[in-house]
């Protein structure tokens, strides 16, 4: 039995999608854009990706990333990138206005309630994540929030546990290493993170991605509520 879990978020417990094409679509109604296309979602997407993998890997900071992703996607359409800092700074706040689970999502949060130790483990800015976790409810189930903005590390970065960790053991959470799971969506943030840390990995995979990461994963799920049975909590 696992005792500690570390859960992402995004992608994860929460549907992004719904919450970024929400949001976007939000902004370009009040920017006077016009419509937010599938096809302009879907680029937005690809062009946001590649910056956060450029953050991942030291390329950029976030600041930088959360602009540029923005100004790029506008230029690309034509449409005044010179807003782009407003434009990140409202996306910010609307993500946390559309709250859609995945499958199974609150079900096993709730159901690992008080049996182990839950932790969201998520790489966002603190106003977007905050905000989440508070309108989801997230916020009263988990024992323990980290906020890659508020370590000022990102996963994967050892960082980003070793501030886990030394939380924990200053509340007196007796533990190893090998007590500890990781479950999320991202190859390179999640797993490779829990790889780098030394935990034991469980990759969210609902729509059968290929691994072409050459991690050695130890979980791979498709449903939410196989979780139950990994942890060996019920």
């Amino acid at each position: 039995m696992y005792k500690i879990v570390l859960w992402d978020v995004d992608g994860t417990l929460l549907n992004f999608s719904a919450s970024e094409k929400a949001a976007l679509r939000r902004l370009f109604a009040e920017y006077g854009f016009g419509e937010c296309t599938d096809e302009m979602l879907a680029d937005y997407i690809k062009i946001n990706r590649r910056y956060w993998r450029a953050l991942e890997r030291g390329e950029l900071t976030k600041p930088e990333i959360l602009v540029y992703r923005f100004r790029e996607f506008l230029e690309k359409y034509g449409l005044n990138a010179h807003v782009a800092v407003e434009f990140n700074a409202k996306y910010q706040s609307y993500l946390g206005d559309t709250i859609v689970f995945e499958e199974g999502g609150l079900e096993a949060v709730q159901a690992l309630k008080g049996k182990v130790v839950q932790c969201a483990a998520t790489n966002g800015t603190i106003e977007a994540q905050k905000k989440k976790l508070r309108e989801s409810g997230l916020d009263k189930l988990f024992d323990y929030l980290f906020i890659s903005d508020e370590i000022g590390i990102e996963k994967p970065g050892r960082g980003f546990f070793d501030t886990v960790w030394e939380t924990l053991e200053k509340d007196g959470v007796r533990f190893t290493k090998n007590d500890v799971i990781i479950i999320g969506d991202s190859l390179t943030s999640d797993m490779q993170g829990g790889v780098n840390a030394g935990i034991a990995t469980c990759w969210f995979n609902p729509h059968g991605i290929e691994n072409n990461s050459q991690l050695n994963l130890d979980y791979e799920i498709s449903s939410l509520s196989q979780v139950l049975a990994i942890i060996g909590a019920l």
